[in-house]
């Protein structure tokens, strides 16, 4: 028998052979597994060599073993390659703009390449070491062999958010950044090891869950494995999403700041929030089986929970934490049902009652960010045409008053120099078309915290099951969805948030077997990397299941902190 036709009829029975019985179809490719090898030469021997069109390379250094550590262990000796790509000066506000880069490149190298997506409004290049999901990561991809790459997505940090006004920053931001770097990542490689990449894999969190849905949609050629953490696929409508909420808690203020405007933080205190969340707890703590202070079954819980029967309602104006005004349950409901216009159109996505509105994140987002951080991202960026640089100083101002009936439909608009809306270079394209990455056998996995404040939840499973009516009404072959209850944005809040994605994904990618769950570790005070959310009556070493989509955890009995006493079903 031909090697050919050996090598489909294993592929073939890997695939029929996985982890359950929804995994890759016997119709997908099957990747090859990497294969390792070593630089060839020295550091200093590899800068003389690198060359790439509209390119610099600034610095090639060698780094030592045990100069970085991850999880305790020592990361092995590398090269740290910086950079610069496509440098300009704005024809807009006269300003330098260029894509700043790092690699660093194992002398023992896996034969993999990772693309280090990088979150928030980018402009810092974060050390490339690789980072991997969920809270307090105990491992990274460079220390697994990877060569990483990470970058600032094509301006700098002191330039934030005001780069939006250059047209090309806006358009390096949401998805020509990777494109530009992807072809030089791998010329890179293939000079410092003598052949390029065997498999390339790319993962970030929050915008970098936005870059890695964007790279599914646009660069399924370019990546075998591509991992998608709380991603904010419709970012432009999260962000109005985030004004939206402010202004509900602006209504129900009970102070002002020193610039006379409301203090959303006393819309709803950390003592509201966390009664909030004791009611959540008593009506869906147990529908997954197991009272435990974890909300499993989501979809169940959003059945179960009311918050205008379920909630204490204060009589008058008392607020001492044991109760909500009615002024303050239309403000929050208003916050979980999600913007809209006058007209009661949505702007963006609902978000699920969930007991991690206790976390401090939560009130981050909803309560600081959604006035400083998201309103700059609104007038600079998803606008068009931008607001003028004035409005930095009045970013709250901005933000309270931003019409979601004149306002909210910009992100949509074109207007002269600024040829691309914000929805179309933020969004992935036609993003349930994901057939060039199913049908050259690459995979796909995202996760998303069931209490993220900023990127909802909802609007992931929503896409999801999109994706499967638009897959025959199953995607699992080739992507899949894990929820995580109680996690806020990324990480932290009460939550199992310690996972490691990547692993699972190449065992899925090279070798067919399709994860059906992924062990999660809640921080608590033991942990290495401890996570202060994580209530004290969970004990040590609680470990939870993170079911693939639709599948939920439930209790089966045994140890209640034990992943192995749930079963996803």
């Amino acid at each position: 028998m031909k090697k050919s036709m050996i090598t489909a009829l294993v592929s073939t029975m890997v695939a029929a052979c996985g982890g359950s019985s929804d995994d890759q179809s016997p119709s997908l490719p099957q990747l090859s597994a990497a294969s390792p090898a070593s630089l060839a030469g020295t550091c200093d021997a590899l800068a003389a060599k690198l060359a790439f069109a509209n390119t610099t390379y600034t610095s090639v250094k060698d780094v030592p073993a045990g100069t970085l550590t991850i999880g305790g262990k020592s990361v092995p000796e590398h090269c740290v390659i910086e950079g610069t790509m496509g440098q300009h000066i704005s024809s807009v506000d006269g300003k330098t703009y260029a894509i700043g880069f790092e690699m660093r490149l194992p002398l023992a190298w896996n034969g993999r390449f990772f693309y280090q997506a990088n979150g928030g409004l980018d402009g810092n290049i974060v050390p490339a070491t690789g980072v991997i999901s969920g809270g307090g990561p105990l491992d990274n991809a460079l220390n697994m062999g990877f060569a990483v790459i990470s970058s600032d997505a094509g301006h700098s940090s002191s330039q934030n958010p005001l780069f939006g006004l250059d047209p090309q920053a806006r358009l390096d931001y949401g998805y020509q950044a990777v494109a530009k770097l992807t072809p030089m990542a791998k010329q890179v490689i293939k000079t410092a090891y003598g052949k390029g990449p065997d498999r390339s894999y790319f993962e970030g969190c929050s915008n970098g869950g936005r870059h890695s849905m964007v790279a599914a949609a646009r660069y399924a050629a370019d990546y075998d494995g591509i991992i998608a953490g709380d991603p904010g696929v419709h970012l432009p409508k999260a962000a109005i999403g985030e004004m939206w909420s402010a202004q509900q808690f602006a209504r129900v203020a009970t102070a002002k700041t020193t610039s006379g405007l409301p203090d959303i933080t006393t819309g709803l205190s950390a003592a509201e929030r966390q009664m909030v969340a004791s009611h959540i707890i008593a009506k869906c703590d147990a529908l997954d089986g197991a009272a435990d202070g974890m909300v499993h079954d989501i979809k169940a819980c959003q059945a179960n929970f009311d918050l205008a029967r379920d909630v204490p309602t204060c009589s008058g104006n008392t607020r001492d934490g044991s109760c909500l005004t009615s002024a303050q349950k239309d403000a929050l409901g208003n916050v979980f049902s999600g913007a809209h216009n006058s007209a009661g159109t949505a702007l963006y996505a609902s978000f699920p009652y969930d007991a991690g509105i206790s976390g401090s994140g939560w009130a981050q987002w909803k309560q600081s960010n959604s006035i400083t951080l998201d309103p700059g991202a609104a007038a600079f960026t998803f606008t068009t045409a931008p607001q003028s640089a004035s409005v930095l100083s009045q970013l709250s101002a901005y933000a309270l008053n931003f019409s979601m009936d004149t306002d909210a439909p910009k992100i949509f608009a074109t207007s002269g120099v600024y040829g691309e809306s914000s929805w179309s270079f933020m969004t992935p394209p036609d993003e349930t078309n994901l057939s060039v990455l199913k049908n050259r056998g690459a995979k796909l996995i995202v996760y998303h915290g069931t209490s993220d404040p900023v990127f909802s939840s909802n609007d992931t499973t929503d896409w999801y099951q999109r994706l499967m009516t638009a897959n025959g009404g199953d995607a699992s072959n080739f992507a899949r969805l894990y929820t995580v209850a109680g996690m806020n944005h990324c990480s932290g809040g009460p939550a199992a948030d310690q996972f490691d994605m990547l692993t699972p994904m190449i065992a899925w990618v090279e070798q067919g077997k399709a994860p059906d769950s992924v062990v999660a570790t809640a921080r608590d005070a033991s942990n290495a990397i401890p996570n202060s959310e994580v209530p004290a009556e969970w004990g040590a070493n609680r470990t939870r299941p993170l079911c693939a989509y639709p599948k939920v955890a439930r209790y089966k009995g045994g140890d209640i902190n034990s992943a192995s006493s749930f079963a996803c079903s």
